[in-house]
């Protein structure tokens, strides 16, 4: 008799665990996702920022000292290496 309830809570306590480990798991799913949606944003921005900066290159707004300067911050927040 003592071995049914002995075998009952190590049942409980696996299947605790599991509860405990598939929480977790969704936990991480949710801050990836987060974390992928901020990023896909911060893109979108940073090419426009780009395609912003290239049209003021072309039409002689900014010298190209500068152009290359602000174009190689964007391109490293990108994670693009020249």
């Amino acid at each position: 008799m003592a071995r049914k309830g002995r075998e009952a809570a190590l049942k409980r306590s696996r299947e605790k665990a599991r509860q405990e480990r598939q929480e977790a798991k969704r936990e991480r799913r949710a801050e990836r996702r987060a974390e992928n949606a901020e990023t896909e944003v911060d893109e979108q921005a940073l090419m426009e920022e780009y395609a912003r900066l290239a049209e003021r290159h072309e039409a002689g707004e900014i010298k190209t000292a500068e152009y290359e300067e602000e174009r190689a911050r964007i391109l490293e927040e990108l994670g693009i290496e020249l």
